[in-house]
């Protein structure tokens, strides 16, 4: 049974091996270069930073997938969304680990004050993510077509939404606006 903790500096090495793999054969990422180890670690610490999670999922002591939220916009008025990105080590897909990974993510942004969690899920043709999503609560929200560029072709975006708790029906606690 695979573990899901919260990351470590340790785990960057691994979480920028998947998320390249991703990069280089998949449209569920826009980006057409990996990013470098270093950035990947940037990444994290932009996240953690911002006291939201950033969770891997082990199995036998390797890292096999991650994932993590962080504001959706800047923006003052968004800062209870945000968005999700959910990656896993291509051996390990099929096996319904990403949406135990994403299941706990949305946990975790909720006790970080979370009230929306947004998916913005490359390619519509991307029927795992959107399978995962859906899955775990998510709703179809939209679709950007034709808004990427990639491997020759011309791709969607696909938006989908959870709320998370009272979601928009109350108040936030630390609401002052």
């Amino acid at each position: 049974m695979p573990l899901i903790r919260p990351s470590s500096a340790d785990d960057v090495p691994q979480i920028a091996a998947i998320y390249r793999h991703h990069v280089l054969t998949g449209t569920g990422t826009f980006e057409i270069e990996p990013p470098s180890p270093a950035d990947m670690a940037a990444r994290r610490e932009d996240v953690l930073g911002k006291g939201l999670p950033f969770l891997v999922l082990e199995d036998d002591g390797q890292v096999c997938g991650f994932t993590y939220c962080n504001w959706f916009k800047p923006r003052p008025a968004y800062r209870f969304s945000a968005e999700d990105s959910i990656y896993l080590a291509p051996q390990v897909a099929g096996r319904g680990w990403g949406r135990l990974l994403l299941t706990e993510l949305v946990g975790q942004a909720e006790l970080a004050g979370v009230r929306s969690l947004i998916a913005v899920i490359g390619d519509s043709d991307n029927a795992a993510s959107i399978a995962v999503h859906r899955g775990c609560g998510f709703s179809q929200a939209g679709v950007l077509p034709g808004c990427g560029w990639k491997f020759g072709r011309w791709l969607d975006v696909v938006l989908m939404q959870r709320a998370i708790g009272d979601g928009q029906h109350s108040p936030p606690a630390q609401s002052t606006l």
